[in-house]
Parts: C-alpha cells; structure tokens; sequence
C-alpha cells in the first residue's frame, strides 16, 4: 500500500507501532527521536487523553535521497490500545508498509497481548492487508518489570511464526533500536521487491538502514 508517485520521484513509507494500552509504544517512538540523528529528524507529536495515553498517533518522519533522486519519506505511527478507539487504529492501518507489534512482558497481560495481536490481523485485513505478507517484528516490552512472563517461554511460542521477536524495556532504551532496526530492514526488501529500490534508484539496504539509523560508534 505503499505511496508511490514515479514521475514525482516520491515515495512514502508509513510504520505502524500495533499492541494493547499502556505496552509501551509511544514510550518506544520517544525513545526512538532521542536517538535518532537530528538532521532530518521531524518533530514528534503526542496526542493524550485520561483514557489511552495516545488517542490518535505520533508522527515520526524522516527523509532519505536516493542516488537517482528519488525522495523517501518515512512516517512512523502509534495506535491507541482501548478496544474503543479501534476505528482509530483501522484508520491508523490503512496503507501501513510495516507493523511492529508492542506486547507486554508482564503475566498478567498475557490475554490483552493475544487479543491484540488477533485484533491486529483482523484489521489488517479490513483495511486490505495481509499479515502473512507486511513486514511484521514483535516486540514484549517491560522487561525491567517482575513478574514477567520468561524470555525461552516468549521465544518458544513465537519461533514457529516465523517473525522476529525483540526483548525491550522501551523506558530505558533496550531493544528500541534493536526493534525499529529490523522493521526498517523487512521494509525495504519489501519495497525493494516491488520497486527495484536497488535496481532502478541506486539505494542498496545498508544505505538505506544506516541513513535512518546510523551505525553504532
């Protein structure tokens, strides 16, 4: 569902952060814009209410140059996580090139993660997308906290899926990077499948990764 305008040389790539109230992804898009370089970097929007501590979503946008000319901009996104605010969360979706899914550790959200993630995939499909087919990571976050649900135990249901699974504790910056890192490389192979990235504009993978998140001193 990428936006895509050839004889513009302009493309828009929009991430989404999915998962349950209070999992911890807006604290993983602050974390994010504090480590990410400030040249290009968009200012990040926050929208609270009593009820979700994001209503609408956070914007995060960054712009890349191919060799060829071609303009990138990539937005990333929150969801609210309160069942009622799911019309928000389809809108929120809809043209989504990557999702990364926010679980919480803890053992006592183990139902609101499951029926998160099926949530997910409902809407997904609702808004014409495939979760078998959109670049997808999870990560379970809170790992700071006790009473958590163990990492083998995580690693034991989820390696069956197939999708990259990232331990967190978003509130220190573990696994933020680590996360938004992998999304950002299963999005490009995406694109690049699609769009001859590579071929047709000259930006292999590891520019394109290390323009948005240059590589560790």
């Amino acid at each position: 569902m990428i936006e895509y305008d050839e004889i513009g040389r302009r493309m828009v790539l929009k991430l989404v952060y999915y998962g349950p109230a209070l999992s911890g992804k807006t604290t993983n898009l602050l974390q994010l814009h504090d480590m990410v370089d400030e040249e290009g970097r968009g200012e990040l929007t926050v929208l609270d209410t009593k009820d979700d501590r994001t209503i609408f979503f956070d914007l995060l946008p960054f712009f890349i140059t191919a060799p060829s000319g071609l303009k990138i901009k990539l937005k990333v996104f929150t969801v609210p996580g309160q069942v009622k605010h799911d019309a928000t969360r389809k809108a929120v979706l809809q043209r989504a090139d990557g999702v990364a899914f926010i679980a919480d550790s803890q053992v006592s959200e183990e139902t609101n993660n499951f029926e998160s993630f099926r949530n997910l995939e409902d809407n997904l499909g609702f808004v014409g997308l495939d979760i078998e087919k959109i670049p997808l990571v999870v990560q379970f976050n809170k790992r700071d906290l006790e009473n958590i649900v163990a990492e083998d135990d995580i690693r034991r249901i989820w390696e069956q899926t197939g999708i990259p699974v990232f331990m967190s504790s978003a509130i220190t910056g573990a696994g933020v990077m680590e996360t938004f890192r992998e999304l950002v490389k299963q999005t490009y192979d995406h694109i690049d499948r699609r769009h001859g990235l590579m071929e047709k504009h000259g930006l292999d993978k590891t520019a394109f990764v290390e323009k948005l998140i240059p590589p560790s001193p």
